[in-house]
């Protein structure tokens, strides 16, 4: 059996995908769920072959639930909103349903599914991976803490320091870990708010106080907060430059 789950906060457009999935009997249909924290449960209790996955949702959105997603199972995005279509398929998503759709247009979309399915499920699988990886500005960022998610504005980030396989994103909170690289973030903040400083921190400039001379040519940024964050040479021209001096 395919084991599928369906996530959307519409009811009746959970119906019509239930309704085009009835004419497939050797899929099982799981669990339904109306926004993104009862999909990422479902996926991880169930483990499904394919989502059918909205986009906007409340709470979080469809794409930064498959950044939380450890396995990633095969994607059909189901939306109102076509400007979401470009990312949908730089994220390897299966298809892109856009509301309305068809039951031809979906069975055009599961087929193509079906046969990437029996051709080669893995591959599949790693191309959907990227979609954790594929950043696009954002306002927040999601992390899962111990089983449950929080959403951290990025105006409350302070700086970011590379951990090893993670990035620290340090807020008034405290430190949070997420599974990225400096570089995804590099591209998800906004360059007018958060400059790489150094190899190892990106800084949000708004929460610099003052700069100061550090040793071998670097500098340190002293953050409102007292933090001291360590400014490469060739990171100190990026600050100047985003501070306006």
């Amino acid at each position: 059996m395919i084991k599928a789950v369906i996530i959307d906060d519409e009811p009746l457009a959970r119906e019509v995908v239930k309704e085009f999935l009835a004419h497939y009997p050797q899929v099982q249909l799981l669990q339904e769920c109306n926004d993104g924290f009862e999909g990422l449960k479902a996926i991880q209790q169930h483990q499904p072959d394919i989502i059918f996955l909205d986009i906007q949702m409340p709470k979080i959105t469809g794409f930064e639930m498959l950044e939380l997603i450890e396995n990633m199972p095969a994607v059909i995005f189901t939306t109102a909103f076509e400007e979401h279509a470009l990312r949908a398929f730089e994220v390897h998503a299966v298809d892109y349903l856009l509301k309305p759709f068809s039951r031809e247009r979906f069975d055009k979309a599961f087929q193509k599914w079906l046969e990437q399915h029996n051709n080669n499920t893995t591959a599949t699988a790693a191309l959907l991976e990227t979609a954790a990886s594929t950043p696009t500005q954002s306002n927040r960022v999601v992390i899962k803490i111990n089983g449950k998610i929080k959403i951290i504005p990025v105006q409350d980030i302070h700086y970011l320091e590379a951990a090893d396989d993670y990035v620290k994103i340090i807020t008034q909170e405290g430190s949070f870990l997420k599974n990225k690289t400096m570089s995804f973030f590099e591209q998800m903040l906004d360059p007018q708010q958060f400059t790489r400083v150094h190899r190892s921190y990106i800084l949000n400039v708004n929460q610099v106080t003052r700069i100061d001379p550090y040793e071998k040519e670097n500098h340190l940024a002293i953050l409102r907060s007292g933090a001291k964050v360590l400014v490469s040479k060739t990171g100190y021209p990026r600050l100047k430059s985003a501070l306006g001096l």
